[in-house]
Protein backbone atom coordinates (compact mmCIF):
# COMPACT_ATOMS: atom_id res chain seq x y z
CA UNK A 1 0.00 0.00 0.00
CA UNK A 2 1.16 3.38 -1.22
CA UNK A 3 0.44 6.44 0.76
CA UNK A 4 1.34 10.25 -0.05
CA UNK A 5 0.96 12.82 2.73
CA UNK A 6 0.59 16.06 2.30
CA UNK A 7 1.92 18.38 5.06
CA UNK A 8 1.59 21.80 5.77
CA UNK A 9 5.34 21.98 6.19
CA UNK A 10 8.53 20.37 5.94
CA UNK A 11 9.21 16.73 7.68
CA UNK A 12 12.89 17.83 10.08
CA UNK A 13 14.53 14.27 8.71
CA UNK A 14 14.05 15.88 4.80
CA UNK A 15 14.73 19.74 6.08
CA UNK A 16 18.34 18.10 6.82
CA UNK A 17 18.62 16.60 3.90
CA UNK A 18 17.51 19.65 1.85
CA UNK A 19 19.92 21.48 4.23
CA UNK A 20 16.96 23.87 5.45
CA UNK A 21 15.88 24.51 9.15
CA UNK A 22 13.33 22.33 10.68
CA UNK A 23 10.11 23.95 11.66
CA UNK A 24 9.20 23.70 15.22
CA UNK A 25 5.05 23.39 14.23
CA UNK A 26 3.19 20.47 13.80
CA UNK A 27 5.77 18.56 15.47
CA UNK A 28 3.42 15.67 16.18
CA UNK A 29 3.55 14.94 12.41
CA UNK A 30 7.18 13.73 13.14
CA UNK A 31 5.95 11.53 15.73
CA UNK A 32 3.09 9.46 13.50
CA UNK A 33 5.63 9.50 10.44
CA UNK A 34 8.92 7.95 12.87
CA UNK A 35 6.18 5.29 14.34
CA UNK A 36 5.05 4.49 10.91
CA UNK A 37 8.59 4.46 9.08
CA UNK A 38 9.85 2.31 12.26
CA UNK A 39 7.56 -0.40 11.63
CA UNK A 40 8.18 -0.24 7.85
CA UNK A 41 7.83 -3.72 6.47
CA UNK A 42 9.43 -3.48 2.28
CA UNK A 43 6.84 -3.10 0.07
CA UNK A 44 3.81 -3.43 2.09
CA UNK A 45 3.99 -0.06 3.36
CA UNK A 46 5.71 3.02 1.16
CA UNK A 47 5.27 6.54 2.41
CA UNK A 48 5.76 9.67 0.25
CA UNK A 49 5.31 12.89 1.54
CA UNK A 50 4.62 16.24 -0.57
CA UNK A 51 5.33 19.53 1.10
CA UNK A 52 5.11 23.15 0.23
CA UNK A 53 8.77 24.87 -0.55
CA UNK A 54 10.15 28.16 -2.09
CA UNK A 55 10.60 28.44 -6.15
CA UNK A 56 13.73 27.49 -6.26
CA UNK A 57 13.20 24.29 -4.82
CA UNK A 58 9.49 23.73 -6.62
CA UNK A 59 10.04 20.10 -8.07
CA UNK A 60 12.61 18.53 -5.69
CA UNK A 61 11.80 15.57 -5.30
CA UNK A 62 13.90 12.20 -3.74
CA UNK A 63 14.60 9.21 -1.11
CA UNK A 64 15.58 9.33 2.22
CA UNK A 65 17.15 5.35 3.34
CA UNK A 66 16.40 4.23 6.92
CA UNK A 67 18.05 2.62 9.76
CA UNK A 68 15.08 0.22 9.33
CA UNK A 69 15.48 -0.92 5.96
CA UNK A 70 12.80 1.00 4.35
CA UNK A 71 13.03 4.27 2.54
CA UNK A 72 10.71 7.52 2.74
CA UNK A 73 10.02 9.41 -0.69
CA UNK A 74 9.42 13.44 -0.84
CA UNK A 75 8.38 15.63 -3.08
CA UNK A 76 8.25 19.53 -3.25
CA UNK A 77 5.92 21.98 -4.45
CA UNK A 78 5.58 25.27 -5.01
CA UNK A 79 2.89 27.24 -2.87
CA UNK A 80 2.87 30.78 -1.40
CA UNK A 81 1.99 30.19 2.09
CA UNK A 82 2.59 33.71 2.88
CA UNK A 83 -0.37 34.33 1.06
CA UNK A 84 -2.68 31.37 2.12
CA UNK A 85 -5.86 32.72 1.21
CA UNK A 86 -5.05 32.70 -2.06
CA UNK A 87 -5.50 30.13 -4.67
CA UNK A 88 -3.77 29.30 -7.78
CA UNK A 89 -4.75 27.03 -9.90
CA UNK A 90 -1.15 25.61 -11.17
CA UNK A 91 -1.17 23.88 -7.80
CA UNK A 92 -3.31 21.59 -9.13
CA UNK A 93 -0.92 20.63 -11.84
CA UNK A 94 1.89 20.59 -9.68
CA UNK A 95 0.01 18.19 -7.10
CA UNK A 96 -1.00 16.22 -10.25
CA UNK A 97 2.88 15.41 -11.57
CA UNK A 98 3.19 14.41 -7.67
CA UNK A 99 0.17 11.73 -7.96
CA UNK A 100 1.45 10.70 -11.42
CA UNK A 101 5.31 10.11 -10.01
CA UNK A 102 4.51 8.17 -6.99
CA UNK A 103 1.07 6.35 -7.71
CA UNK A 104 -0.57 6.41 -4.31
CA UNK A 105 -3.72 3.90 -3.20
CA UNK A 106 -4.57 6.97 -0.21
CA UNK A 107 -3.76 10.68 -0.03
CA UNK A 108 -3.84 12.01 3.19
CA UNK A 109 -3.63 15.84 3.66
CA UNK A 110 -3.00 17.30 6.99
CA UNK A 111 -4.99 19.87 8.08
CA UNK A 112 -7.40 21.94 5.62
CA UNK A 113 -5.64 25.83 6.21
CA UNK A 114 -3.61 26.10 2.83
CA UNK A 115 -4.85 25.85 -0.70
CA UNK A 116 -2.82 23.05 -1.15
CA UNK A 117 -5.74 20.49 -0.03
CA UNK A 118 -8.50 22.13 -2.49
CA UNK A 119 -5.88 21.42 -5.17
CA UNK A 120 -5.20 18.29 -3.92
CA UNK A 121 -8.67 17.15 -3.96
CA UNK A 122 -9.28 18.84 -7.63
CA UNK A 123 -6.44 17.05 -8.86
CA UNK A 124 -6.12 13.76 -7.66
CA UNK A 125 -9.22 11.95 -9.53
CA UNK A 126 -10.35 9.34 -6.87
CA UNK A 127 -11.91 11.44 -4.70
CA UNK A 128 -12.46 7.81 -2.62
CA UNK A 129 -9.09 7.81 -1.76
CA UNK A 130 -8.31 11.12 -0.68
CA UNK A 131 -8.41 11.08 3.13
CA UNK A 132 -8.93 15.50 4.37
CA UNK A 133 -7.44 15.36 8.17
CA UNK A 134 -8.95 17.92 10.37
CA UNK A 135 -6.61 20.10 12.30
CA UNK A 136 -8.35 23.32 12.88
CA UNK A 137 -11.00 24.63 10.78
CA UNK A 138 -10.43 28.27 9.47
CA UNK A 139 -14.45 29.24 8.45
CA UNK A 140 -15.34 28.73 12.21
CA UNK A 141 -12.31 30.37 13.66
CA UNK A 142 -13.14 33.47 11.39
CA UNK A 143 -15.96 33.86 13.56
CA UNK A 144 -13.98 34.14 16.75
CA UNK A 145 -11.18 35.80 15.42
CA UNK A 146 -12.06 39.07 17.26
CA UNK A 147 -12.02 37.35 20.71
CA UNK A 148 -13.53 40.45 22.43
CA UNK A 149 -10.99 42.87 21.66
CA UNK A 150 -12.21 46.02 22.34
CA UNK A 151 -13.69 48.32 19.16
CA UNK A 152 -10.85 51.28 19.48
CA UNK A 153 -8.57 48.05 19.67
CA UNK A 154 -9.78 46.19 16.46
CA UNK A 155 -10.07 49.13 14.73
CA UNK A 156 -6.76 50.53 15.37
CA UNK A 157 -3.52 50.17 12.82
CA UNK A 158 0.20 50.37 13.35
CA UNK A 159 2.55 51.55 10.68
CA UNK A 160 3.74 47.56 10.29
CA UNK A 161 -0.28 47.00 9.51
CA UNK A 162 -0.36 49.31 6.99
CA UNK A 163 2.56 48.36 5.16
CA UNK A 164 1.60 45.34 5.53
CA UNK A 165 -1.87 45.56 4.82
CA UNK A 166 -2.21 42.92 7.25
CA UNK A 167 -4.63 44.99 10.21
CA UNK A 168 -6.98 42.83 12.34
CA UNK A 169 -10.04 43.37 10.33
CA UNK A 170 -8.09 41.82 7.07
CA UNK A 171 -6.27 39.28 9.51
CA UNK A 172 -10.00 37.93 9.83
CA UNK A 173 -10.82 38.48 6.16
CA UNK A 174 -7.81 36.22 5.53
CA UNK A 175 -9.17 33.37 7.56
CA UNK A 176 -12.76 33.98 6.21
CA UNK A 177 -11.13 33.09 2.36
CA UNK A 178 -8.87 30.51 3.55
CA UNK A 179 -12.45 29.07 4.93
CA UNK A 180 -13.96 29.47 1.68
CA UNK A 181 -11.37 26.91 -0.17
CA UNK A 182 -11.33 24.44 3.25
CA UNK A 183 -14.85 24.05 2.92
CA UNK A 184 -14.82 23.41 -0.83
CA UNK A 185 -12.06 20.60 0.16
CA UNK A 186 -14.06 18.92 2.57
CA UNK A 187 -17.46 18.55 0.60
CA UNK A 188 -15.35 17.12 -2.07
CA UNK A 189 -13.01 14.83 0.18
CA UNK A 190 -14.19 11.11 0.06
CA UNK A 191 -13.03 10.62 3.29
CA UNK A 192 -12.53 12.76 6.79
CA UNK A 193 -10.10 11.97 9.73
CA UNK A 194 -10.60 13.88 13.38
CA UNK A 195 -10.81 13.80 16.78
CA UNK A 196 -13.23 16.09 18.81
CA UNK A 197 -17.05 16.18 18.82
CA UNK A 198 -16.67 19.44 17.42
CA UNK A 199 -15.01 19.15 14.22
CA UNK A 200 -17.41 15.79 13.25
CA UNK A 201 -20.14 18.02 13.54
CA UNK A 202 -18.61 20.84 11.23
CA UNK A 203 -17.03 18.16 8.99
CA UNK A 204 -20.87 16.54 8.71
CA UNK A 205 -22.62 19.50 8.29
CA UNK A 206 -20.37 20.63 5.13
CA UNK A 207 -20.53 16.62 4.20
CA UNK A 208 -22.65 14.60 5.31
CA UNK A 209 -21.89 11.59 2.91
CA UNK A 210 -17.78 12.10 3.37
CA UNK A 211 -16.93 8.80 5.92
CA UNK A 212 -15.27 10.44 8.94
CA UNK A 213 -12.99 8.34 10.97
CA UNK A 214 -11.98 9.00 14.48
CA UNK A 215 -8.01 9.49 14.84
CA UNK A 216 -5.95 10.58 17.95
CA UNK A 217 -2.62 12.01 17.34
CA UNK A 218 0.90 10.90 18.39
CA UNK A 219 2.73 14.27 19.48
CA UNK A 220 6.48 15.15 19.94
CA UNK A 221 8.81 11.82 21.54
CA UNK A 222 10.34 14.03 24.01
CA UNK A 223 6.92 13.84 25.65
CA UNK A 224 6.08 10.79 26.39
CA UNK A 225 9.20 10.43 28.55
CA UNK A 226 9.60 12.35 32.26
CA UNK A 227 7.19 14.24 34.24
CA UNK A 228 6.49 17.55 36.02
CA UNK A 229 7.18 17.53 39.89
CA UNK A 230 5.90 20.03 41.76
CA UNK A 231 9.02 20.43 43.82
CA UNK A 232 10.62 20.95 40.56
CA UNK A 233 9.11 24.06 38.83
CA UNK A 234 8.63 27.95 39.52
CA UNK A 235 6.01 28.55 42.36
CA UNK A 236 3.05 30.63 40.82
CA UNK A 237 4.15 30.52 37.08
CA UNK A 238 2.12 29.91 34.25
CA UNK A 239 3.06 28.78 30.67
CA UNK A 240 1.87 29.59 27.63
CA UNK A 241 2.16 28.30 24.59
CA UNK A 242 1.50 30.67 21.71
CA UNK A 243 0.30 34.39 22.38
CA UNK A 244 1.06 36.28 18.70
CA UNK A 245 -2.72 36.87 17.44
CA UNK A 246 -6.06 37.15 19.15
CA UNK A 247 -7.21 33.62 18.57
CA UNK A 248 -4.90 32.24 21.30
CA UNK A 249 -6.08 34.67 23.84
CA UNK A 250 -3.10 36.15 25.49
CA UNK A 251 -5.09 39.20 26.40
CA UNK A 252 -7.44 37.66 28.41
CA UNK A 253 -4.66 36.03 30.73
CA UNK A 254 -2.91 39.04 30.78
CA UNK A 255 -6.11 41.22 31.92
CA UNK A 256 -6.70 39.00 34.51
CA UNK A 257 -2.89 38.92 35.78
CA UNK A 258 -3.37 42.22 38.33
CA UNK A 259 -5.37 40.08 40.63
CA UNK A 260 -4.25 37.03 40.44
CA UNK A 261 -0.87 39.32 41.50
CA UNK A 262 -2.57 40.67 44.10
CA UNK A 263 -3.11 37.58 46.23
CA UNK A 264 0.71 36.29 44.66
CA UNK A 265 2.79 38.87 43.78
CA UNK A 266 5.51 36.46 42.50
CA UNK A 267 3.27 35.32 39.81
CA UNK A 268 5.16 35.19 35.89
CA UNK A 269 4.22 33.84 32.52
CA UNK A 270 5.94 32.37 30.08
CA UNK A 271 5.01 32.62 26.77
CA UNK A 272 6.62 30.97 23.90
CA UNK A 273 5.97 31.52 19.86
CA UNK A 274 6.45 34.24 17.88
CA UNK A 275 7.12 36.91 19.75
CA UNK A 276 4.58 39.47 19.49
CA UNK A 277 6.05 42.08 21.25
CA UNK A 278 9.08 43.87 19.79
CA UNK A 279 12.02 45.05 21.98
CA UNK A 280 12.45 49.03 22.89
CA UNK A 281 14.54 50.21 20.10
CA UNK A 282 12.34 52.28 17.48
CA UNK A 283 13.69 50.26 14.46
CA UNK A 284 11.25 47.30 16.23
CA UNK A 285 8.93 49.25 17.99
CA UNK A 286 7.58 50.00 14.33
CA UNK A 287 7.20 46.46 13.57
CA UNK A 288 4.81 46.02 16.30
CA UNK A 289 0.99 44.52 15.22
CA UNK A 290 -1.98 46.47 16.38
CA UNK A 291 -2.37 42.82 18.44
CA UNK A 292 0.79 43.54 20.19
CA UNK A 293 0.71 46.96 20.70
CA UNK A 294 -2.56 46.16 23.04
CA UNK A 295 -0.39 43.46 24.76
CA UNK A 296 1.81 45.89 25.30
CA UNK A 297 -0.35 48.97 26.23
CA UNK A 298 -1.60 46.02 29.24
CA UNK A 299 1.67 45.07 30.37
CA UNK A 300 2.59 48.80 30.81
CA UNK A 301 -0.68 50.65 32.53
CA UNK A 302 -1.00 47.35 34.98
CA UNK A 303 2.92 47.43 35.62
CA UNK A 304 3.07 43.83 34.55
CA UNK A 305 6.00 43.87 32.44
CA UNK A 306 8.52 42.60 34.63
CA UNK A 307 5.83 39.97 35.00
CA UNK A 308 5.51 38.49 31.61
CA UNK A 309 8.59 36.90 29.51
CA UNK A 310 8.56 36.05 25.55
CA UNK A 311 10.67 33.34 25.38
CA UNK A 312 10.41 33.24 21.44
CA UNK A 313 10.13 29.67 19.29
CA UNK A 314 11.44 26.99 21.09
CA UNK A 315 11.98 23.64 19.56
CA UNK A 316 10.74 20.41 21.68
CA UNK A 317 13.52 20.10 23.55
CA UNK A 318 13.36 23.52 24.95
CA UNK A 319 9.47 23.51 24.95
CA UNK A 320 9.36 20.68 27.46
CA UNK A 321 11.77 22.33 29.55
CA UNK A 322 9.87 25.64 29.56
CA UNK A 323 6.45 23.35 30.41
CA UNK A 324 8.42 21.72 33.68
CA UNK A 325 9.29 24.73 34.77
CA UNK A 326 6.36 26.54 35.40
CA UNK A 327 3.72 25.52 37.46
CA UNK A 328 0.40 25.60 35.61
CA UNK A 329 -0.38 25.39 31.69
CA UNK A 330 -2.90 27.76 30.63
CA UNK A 331 -4.76 27.07 27.55
CA UNK A 332 -6.75 30.65 27.40
CA UNK A 333 -7.75 30.62 23.41
CA UNK A 334 -11.01 31.37 21.69
CA UNK A 335 -11.37 28.85 20.02
CA UNK A 336 -9.39 25.40 19.10
CA UNK A 337 -9.73 22.20 18.11
CA UNK A 338 -7.46 19.91 19.75
CA UNK A 339 -4.51 21.73 20.74
CA UNK A 340 -1.06 19.78 20.91
CA UNK A 341 -0.10 21.64 23.24
CA UNK A 342 -2.26 20.91 25.99
CA UNK A 343 -2.07 17.27 25.30
CA UNK A 344 2.02 17.67 25.54
CA UNK A 345 1.36 19.46 29.14
CA UNK A 346 -1.11 16.20 29.73
CA UNK A 347 1.49 14.02 29.11
CA UNK A 348 3.80 15.62 31.01
CA UNK A 349 1.61 15.73 33.90
CA UNK A 350 1.37 19.52 34.38
CA UNK A 351 -2.13 21.30 36.30
CA UNK A 352 -3.47 22.46 33.40
CA UNK A 353 -6.48 25.05 33.30
CA UNK A 354 -8.29 25.56 29.34
CA UNK A 355 -10.95 27.33 28.44
CA UNK A 356 -13.78 25.82 27.32
CA UNK A 357 -14.47 25.77 23.59
CA UNK A 358 -14.20 24.23 20.48
CA UNK A 359 -13.67 20.63 20.57
CA UNK A 360 -11.32 20.46 24.35
CA UNK A 361 -13.71 18.97 26.19
CA UNK A 362 -13.07 15.96 24.18
CA UNK A 363 -9.64 15.70 25.31
CA UNK A 364 -9.60 17.25 28.59
CA UNK A 365 -12.28 16.54 31.47
CA UNK A 366 -13.25 19.10 33.60
CA UNK A 367 -12.95 17.93 37.48
CA UNK A 368 -11.02 15.41 36.22
CA UNK A 369 -7.95 16.63 34.05
CA UNK A 370 -8.09 20.04 35.68
CA UNK A 371 -10.35 22.81 35.40
CA UNK A 372 -12.26 24.09 32.27
CA UNK A 373 -14.04 27.77 32.68
CA UNK A 374 -16.42 29.21 29.98
CA UNK A 375 -14.74 30.73 27.31
CA UNK A 376 -15.66 32.81 24.25
CA UNK A 377 -19.31 32.38 23.01
CA UNK A 378 -19.23 34.58 20.37
CA UNK A 379 -20.90 38.06 21.68
CA UNK A 380 -17.91 40.50 21.17
CA UNK A 381 -19.23 42.41 23.94
CA UNK A 382 -17.35 44.01 26.79
CA UNK A 383 -19.50 42.42 29.21
CA UNK A 384 -17.96 38.64 27.79
CA UNK A 385 -14.95 40.27 27.93
CA UNK A 386 -14.94 40.88 31.16
CA UNK A 387 -16.83 37.51 32.24
CA UNK A 388 -13.82 35.15 30.76
CA UNK A 389 -11.04 37.35 32.60
CA UNK A 390 -13.38 36.82 35.83
CA UNK A 391 -13.51 32.83 34.61
CA UNK A 392 -9.83 32.49 34.01
CA UNK A 393 -8.61 34.46 37.18
CA UNK A 394 -10.64 32.13 39.17
CA UNK A 395 -9.35 28.71 37.64
CA UNK A 396 -5.64 29.76 37.96
CA UNK A 397 -6.09 30.90 41.40
CA UNK A 398 -8.17 27.94 42.46
CA UNK A 399 -5.11 25.73 41.58
CA UNK A 400 -2.50 27.73 43.19
CA UNK A 401 -4.75 27.73 46.16
CA UNK A 402 -4.63 24.25 46.25
CA UNK A 403 -1.47 22.40 44.94
CA UNK A 404 -2.31 19.56 46.21
CA UNK A 405 -5.55 19.17 44.32
CA UNK A 406 -3.18 20.60 41.10
CA UNK A 407 -1.23 17.89 41.47
CA UNK A 408 -3.71 15.16 41.44
CA UNK A 409 -5.35 16.91 38.31
CA UNK A 410 -2.14 16.64 36.56
CA UNK A 411 -1.46 12.78 37.74
CA UNK A 412 -5.39 12.28 35.88
CA UNK A 413 -4.47 13.94 32.63
CA UNK A 414 -0.81 12.08 32.33
CA UNK A 415 -3.08 8.82 32.42
CA UNK A 416 -5.80 10.40 30.07
CA UNK A 417 -3.13 11.86 27.66
CA UNK A 418 -1.06 8.58 27.70
CA UNK A 419 -4.27 6.43 26.47
CA UNK A 420 -5.53 9.13 24.03
CA UNK A 421 -1.94 10.28 22.32
CA UNK A 422 -0.78 6.58 22.38
CA UNK A 423 1.43 5.65 19.58
CA UNK A 424 1.25 1.99 19.65
CA UNK A 425 -2.77 2.44 19.56
CA UNK A 426 -2.07 5.45 16.68
CA UNK A 427 -0.16 3.26 15.00
CA UNK A 428 -2.75 0.92 14.39
CA UNK A 429 -5.66 3.07 13.64
CA UNK A 430 -3.79 4.73 11.03
CA UNK A 431 -3.51 1.88 9.32
CA UNK A 432 -6.86 0.86 9.69
CA UNK A 433 -8.20 3.45 7.98
CA UNK A 434 -5.56 3.39 5.17
CA UNK A 435 -6.81 0.10 4.49
CA UNK A 436 -10.12 0.73 4.79
CA UNK A 437 -9.98 3.68 2.39
CA UNK A 438 -7.92 1.58 0.26
CA UNK A 439 -10.29 -1.55 -0.75
CA UNK A 440 -13.20 1.03 -0.55
CA UNK A 441 -15.11 -0.93 1.99
CA UNK A 442 -17.68 1.16 5.03
CA UNK A 443 -16.43 3.50 7.73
Amino acid sequence: MRVLWICNIMLPMIARRLGRSASNKEGWLAGLAGVLLERQQGEAFVLGVAFPVEKELDGCQGEIALDSGGKLFYYGFYEDVGHAQRYEEALEGRLKRIFQDFGPDVIHCFGTEYAHTLAAARACGRLDRLLVGIQGLCAVYTECYRANLPEAVWKSVTLRDWLKKDDLERQREKFRQRGVHEMEAIRLAGNVTGRTDWDRRFTREWNPKARYFAMNETLRAPFYHGGWKQEDCEPHSIFVSQGDYPIKGLHYLLLALPEIRDRYGDVKVYVAGDKVLKEDAWKERIKISAYGRYLRSILKEQGLKGQVEFLGRLDAEEMKKAYLRAGLFVCCSSVENSPNSLGEAMLLGMPCVSADVGGIPSLFRDGTDGILYKGYQGLDEEAELSRIVGELRDAVLALFEDPGQAARYGEAAREHALRTHDPEANYRRVLEIYQEIARGGEA
